[in-house]
């Protein structure tokens, strides 16, 4: 975000990307239409917790609030330590059991950029036979999957596994503006999409389903996931509000039964 603007004309685009009317934002925080036309205006200036509270109401992440802050002339609220910081230990150490616990199923932890900061063991069993080049750190994770030397190859649903990531990575940039996720869509968008006898069968989901799943072709056959994320519920650390959990459990007994057998072998 740009703190050179008026946090007004912030404070704005933040409401317009909630697609909110100056009026229901009004009612929603309590204050009259003209007090907040005057603040989206520059005409009257928010004070520290009126502004920490039209940013709540309209979730700005925790980053963006400190920019809105300073665009107001405040201190950040919101610390930024790394994942290492001493002061984070606990969340660390609470990422890695969460990881732990859903193995033998496969986990990853990323920030906000889709650079994976942890995952557990499972994961090496279907990132096998990659191009190392591409496991040099640091991974992201999107590349991972779409590029030809990556998991492209393998995912026998690329063009709706692909189509899923680009939505999500869409949705991202329309409400973070974020440039470095605009450059990575870009990119991303310029991969090709192989189309071969792994991939033909799979480009269109048989019958409507509420998730996209993940299909993935490995020498035990093709496993299937659907995907979940969790993230940490209040944080007030940035490093923290950035950082999702995505696990991706069996979509069908057959890939459940796959993994728990390589568990057992090994």
């Amino acid at each position: 975000m740009n703190t050179s603007r008026p946090v007004g004309s912030l404070l704005r685009e933040w409401r317009q990307r909630r697609r909110m009317s100056q009026l229901d934002f009004a009612v929603e925080a309590e204050i009259s239409s003209r007090h907040l036309s005057f603040i989206e205006t520059g005409r009257s200036l928010p004070s520290r917790d009126m502004l920490l509270h039209l940013a709540e109401l309209l979730d700005v992440p925790l980053r963006e609030r400190n920019s809105l802050l300073i665009a107001a002339g405040f201190a950040p609220r919101f610390s930024e330590r790394p994942l290492d910081d001493p002061a984070l230990q606990t969340a660390r150490q609470a990422v890695d059991l969460v990881l732990k616990g859903y193995e033998p199923y496969p986990a990853i932890a990323v920030d906000r950029h889709w650079t994976m900061v942890a995952s557990n063991a499972a994961v090496g069993g279907i990132l096998a036979g990659i191009d190392p080049a591409m496991l040099q750190p640091p991974i992201n994770v999107l590349r991972l999957s779409l590029h030809p030397d990556g998991l492209a190859s393998r995912i026998v649903n690329l063009a709706e596994w692909r189509g899923h990531l680009f939505s999500r990575l869409r949705k991202q940039i329309d409400v973070s503006g974020d440039s470095v996720l605009t450059q990575l869509l870009a990119e991303l968008s310029e991969y090709p999409a192989p189309v071969g006898p792994l991939h033909a069968a799979h480009q269109t989901p048989a019958e409507p389903g509420f998730v996209v799943p993940f299909r993935l072709a490995t020498p035990a056959g093709v496993l299937s996931f659907i995907s979940t994320i969790t993230v940490f519920g209040t944080p007030v650390d940035v490093t923290l509000s950035e950082l999702a959990v995505e696990s991706f459990l069996p979509a069908d007994a057959a890939t459940a039964a796959i993994l728990n057998a390589s568990v057992r072998q090994a």
